[in-house]
């Protein structure tokens, strides 16, 4: 079963910047990406700009909103993503564990459906 591992991390590490990691935590997403890919787990993944770079859309009565910036304002974000092969959750959540983001911020795994 494929998950999505997402990577939640302080808004002071992504915020106002282009770059999406922090640059003392390089070294750490490095060594997280190869262990995946070397498990032979990985199946995709992408670091994601700032929230600052983002636009929200919401349809009201039929009528196109459109807002600049994240969906909420909150001391985390969304950093970016790892799409997994995994045989079961408990081996997803091993992994998110290992994610560095887990230190400093939050990691969310969900399945991804499938048809």
């Amino acid at each position: 079963m494929q998950y999505m591992i997402m990577n939640y991390m302080p808004s002071d590490a992504v915020a106002d910047t282009d770059q999406p990691l922090a640059v003392d935590d390089g070294p750490a997403w490095g060594a997280y990406t190869k262990a995946l890919i070397d498990a032979g787990v990985m199946r995709g993944g992408n670091a994601l700009k700032g929230a600052f770079s983002a636009t929200v859309v919401r349809v009201r009565d039929g009528k196109r909103e459109i807002h600049d910036g994240p969906y909420a304002d909150s001391r985390e974000q969304l950093g970016g993503y790892y799409i997994i092969e995994a045989a079961d959750l408990d081996e997803a959540l091993q992994w998110a564990a290992r994610n560095p983001a887990a230190s400093s911020g939050a990691v969310e795994v969900r399945p991804i459906l499938t048809q």
